[in-house]
């Protein structure tokens, strides 16, 4: 997987924001996006099963998920990263917000 730190971050509906590097303490399970100015620089812990493809060439990450969905998930505390109940707190309202269907296109 490599190091994926300022890989854009891309949902359903536009960016989202940039891998944060505490995506390294966060562990294989997910990834820790800045949002920087878009929600006033909350992080966000999306599981790795949102992803649904990384472009290396341009430095992206896509997830299935739009932008709303994304902004309502609980918001990542540093303390917690690895902390199971966060985990599940995050898979389960990941599992309850469906994905959208969408298909990247490629320019």
């Amino acid at each position: 997987s490599g190091d994926l730190t300022g890989y854009e971050v891309e949902a359903t509906d536009g960016g989202i924001g940039k891998v944060d590097s505490t995506t390294r303490d966060a562990g294989p399970n997910g990834i820790v996006v800045d949002t920087g100015p878009w929600i006033l620089g909350k992080k966000v812990m999306l599981p790795a099963g949102v992803v649904t493809s990384i472009d290396h060439d341009d430095g992206k990450i896509f997830v299935d998920r739009t932008k709303d969905a994304i902004k309502s998930a609980p918001e990542f505390d540093e303390t917690r990263g690895r902390d199971d109940r966060y985990r599940d707190v995050l898979g389960e309202y990941y599992a309850s917000t469906p994905a959208s269907e969408w298909t990247p296109t490629r320019r």
